[in-house]
């Protein structure tokens, strides 16, 4: 049985529940965060926390508890869901709380805070010695999406759209620029190089894709951020799709066309391969 945290409470799944009036239901005025946790060590929980505040400062709510809260909250919520020592997904997300329905906000009202766990399911081997297919899409989304908010229909309709065309990912092109999938970030190789489009309000600061660029800086392995033209995309050598549940995936086909030798590249055989490692240093304690 999941056991959930709402409000101050740990319930089981079933038993927990919001206000029809909740803004997150009402108007999508809220944010989140999916935290990895392997082996009971939560997967980078401070960058997490501060990519949490950053998006709450984007939309101007108030932080309802201190970074020691949401360390001992999201720990007892890995604790009471850890009975046969999976490796957990950690879901949380605040609200701007219940209030009747007006698009300004209201005077005086109690956040949302909602936590749960789900067991991570890890990449089939099948899937990684094949490599996953993505199309292109049209960016449909708003200009903010620096700011994990949880209203996503654009990201879900765009997944929607590669899952009828038998692909993976919609890996999305604003103004001839790539700037991430629609629930994932890009990597291209080109020349053994690694590139990654910029930081920028076009699209999220991922936890995983930071540590890549840390990984492969640290490794001594040329790397870059800059901006990735559609053409560049077309002709690259090995195209990477990163994310903190689904790690780092190859893509194999992109638009019906095989991505290189149209197998998982040897770049990315070596980042998995450190990738790895720096799991192993997690699960022991020794990294974070």
């Amino acid at each position: 049985m999941s056991i959930v945290y709402l409000n101050g409470n740990y319930l089981a799944e079933e038993d927990a529940s919001i206000s029809v009036l909740d803004r997150g239901f009402i108007f999508g005025d809220g944010v989140y965060e999916v935290i990895p946790c392997y082996g009971g060590h939560l997967f980078r929980l401070e960058q997490h926390l501060q990519r949490l505040q950053n998006s709450l400062d984007g939309i101007r709510l108030e932080n309802p508890l201190t970074d020691s809260q949401w360390q001992e909250t999201i720990k007892e919520v890995v604790k009471r869901n850890n009975d046969d020592n999976a490796d957990q997904s950690i879901y949380l997300q605040v609200t701007r709380g219940a209030a009747k329905r007006d698009h300004v906000f209201p005077d005086k009202v109690s956040q949302t805070v909602f936590i749960m766990s789900s067991v991570m399911q890890p990449v089939s081997d099948a899937k990684l010695k094949k490599g996953v297919v993505a199309i292109t899409h049209d960016d449909i989304r708003w200009r903010y999406c620096h700011i994990k908010s949880i209203a996503l229909l654009p990201n879900t309709l765009m997944r929607q759209v590669a899952r009828e065309a038998g692909a993976d990912e919609a890996i999305l092109n604003r103004d001839g620029k790539i700037t991430e999938g629609a629930a994932s970030n890009i990597f291209i190789v080109k020349d053994k190089k690694i590139i990654t489009p910029p930081k920028n309000e076009c699209l999220l600061p991922g936890i995983t894709r930071d540590l890549i660029l840390e990984i492969a800086a640290d490794s001594g392995l040329a790397h870059s951020e800059e901006e990735i033209s559609l053409a560049q995309l077309q002709d690259a050598d090995e195209i990477w799709l990163t994310s903190s549940t689904k790690e780092i995936l190859p893509v194999t086909q992109l638009d019906d066309v095989a991505v290189g030798n149209g197998k998982p590249g040897p770049c990315w055989q070596d980042m998995l391969a450190r990738y790895q490692e720096h799991k192993k240093l997690l699960r022991s304690g020794d990294a974070h």
